[in-house]
C-alpha cells in the first residue's frame, strides 16, 4: 500500500507541475526575465547550433583528414596503419572503422585493393562487411516491410546474411577483435535473427568487449519493441549498461537512447516519469563526470541528460548540464522541432526556472570554439 501511495503521489506531483508550469507559462518567462549569466550561463547572443560541442582538437582534424585524402588516393596502407594504431582501445578502433566507412560509401576502390594484398587483415574484412550491412539497409529504407518491393528486400535479406557470413570470416582472422561481433549484432535485427540466434553473437561481443559502446547501442536497437524486444526488455538492459559502465566510460547514455524510443512511441511525456527513472539519471550524471572531458561522444549525450532530466522534473540536475554543455546547442532535442536556439533557450530557462539554484548577477565567462 505504501508504495502505491508513493506511486500515486509521483503522478499527483507530475501533474501539479505540469497545470503550474506549462511551456507556453515557461517560454513566457524564458522571453521576459531569464538572464543567462545570472545562473552560470552563456548568453543567448553567443549560442551555436551548428555543432552539439565543441569541434575536435586541431591535431585529431589534421589527422583524419590526412586517412580520408590517403584513402580517396588509394593509398591503403595508411589507412590500415590508422586502425591498426587503436591498438586495443575497441571503441576508438570502431570509430577510426566508421571514419573510413564513409569514405568507402563513395569510393571503395581502396578497400577492395586493401582486402586483396592483405586477404588475412580483420579490420580490411570488418569494413568490408560492416559497408555492405549499410549498403543492404539503403536498398531497404526506413519504410516497413509490407511498403518494400519483394525484389528490393529479396536483395536486402541476401546482402545482410553475405555480410554476416563475411563479419564470421573476419573473426577467425583475429579472435580476439570484437569488430566483426559488432557486425553480426548490427546485422541480426534485419537478418531476422530470434533471440536464440543473437544471443550467441551478444556474448561472443561481449565476451571481447564488455562496455563496446557502440555494439550495446546496437544491441539497444535488438531488444526494443519495433524489432525483437518490447519495452520491459529495453529498459533491462539499459539500466544494466548504467550499473556495469566503467569508470571513465560513456556507456552510461545507453539509457539515454531507450528513453529516447519511449519517447517516439508516445507524446506523453509522464510516460518515464518514474522514481528509477529519475535515480537512473542522477546515476548517468555521476557516470559522465568521470568521462574525460574531450571525449566526442559526451556532449551529444549531455544534451539528451539534460532533455531527460528537465522531463522527469530534475531541474537542478538539468541546469548543472546546461552548465556543462555550455553555448553548443545543434544537438537532436533541440533541432527536432525546428528553431534549436530556441529551444535550447527554453528548456535552459525552464530549468533555471524551477530549480532551486539562487540567481546571482556575477558574470560568467565561457570560450568559445568557432
Amino acid at each position: 500500500m505504501t508504495l502505491f501511495l508513493g506511486a500515486v503521489l509521483v503522478m499527483l506531483l507530475g501533474m501539479l507541475y505540469r497545470a503550474l508550469f506549462s511551456p507556453s507559462n515557461a517560454t513566457t518567462w524564458v522571453a521576459g526575465n531569464f538572464v543567462a549569466a545570472h545562473h552560470g550561463l552563456p548568453p543567448r547572443e553567443t549560442l551555436d547550433s551548428r555543432r552539439a560541442g565543441p569541434p575536435p582538437a586541431a591535431h585529431l582534424r589534421e589527422e583524419r583528414q590526412a586517412v580520408v585524402d590517403a584513402a580517396r588516393a588509394g593509398e591503403w596502407k595508411t589507412t590500415a596503419r590508422y586502425v591498426a594504431e587503436a591498438g586495443e582501445d575497441w571503441d576508438e578502433r570502431w570509430t577510426r572503422l566508421a571514419l573510413l566507412q564513409q569514405v568507402a560509401e563513395e569510393d571503395d576502390a581502396w578497400l577492395e585493393a586493401w582486402s586483396t594484398a592483405a586477404p588475412d587483415d580483420c579490420d580490411a574484412a570488418t569494413l568490408r562487411a560492416s559497408l555492405m550491412v549499410h549498403r543492404a539497409w539503403a536498398i531497404r529504407g526506413d519504410g516497413y516491410a509490407h511498403e518494400i518491393l519483394t525484389s528490393d528486400m529479396e536483395r536486402f535479406k541476401a546482402m545482410l546474411a553475405a555480410a554476416i557470413e563475411e563479419a564470421r570470416k573476419a573473426a577467425l582472422l583475429d579472435p580476439a577483435n570484437p569488430g566483426p561481433w559488432v557486425v553480426m549484432v548490427t546485422a541480426a535485427r534485419g537478418a531476422q535473427y530470434r533471440r536464440a540466434a543473437f544471443r550467441p553473437l551478444w556474448n561472443g561481443l561481449v565476451a571481447r568487449a564488455p562496455y563496446h559502446y557502440e555494439g550495446h547501442w546496437q544491441g539497444l536497437q535488438y531488444w526494443c519493441a519495433k524489432w525483437f524486444g518490447s519495452d520491459r526488455r529495453m529498459l533491462r538492459f539499459a539500466r544494466q549498461a548504467v550499473r556495469k559502465a566503467p569508470a571513465g566510460s560513456p556507456l552510461a547514455g545507453i539509457y539515454l537512447h531507450a528513453l529516447d524510443e519511449l519517447a517516439a512511441q508516445s507524446a506523453a511525456d509522464s510516460g518515464t516519469v518514474t522514481p528509477l527513472t529519475r535515480s537512473m539519471l542522477k546515476r548517468i550524471a555521476v557516470s559522465f563526470d568521470q568521462v574525460a572531458p574531450d571525449d566526442e561522444r559526451l556532449p551529444v549525450l549531455r544534451h539528451l541528460l539534460a532533455h531527460h532530466m528537465l522531463r522527469s522534473m530534475l531541474y537542478a540536475g538539468a541546469l548543472e548540464q546546461f552548465r556543462r554543455i555550455g553555448p553548443w546547442c545543434g544537438a537532436p532535442p533541440w533541432r527536432k522541432n525546428g528553431n534549436a536556439v530556441v529551444a535550447f533557450e527554453n528548456a535552459r530557462g525552464t530549468a533555471a526556472r524551477l530549480s532551486r539554484a539562487r540567481p546571482t548577477p556575477a558574470p560568467q565567462t565561457h570560450g568559445i570554439v568557432r
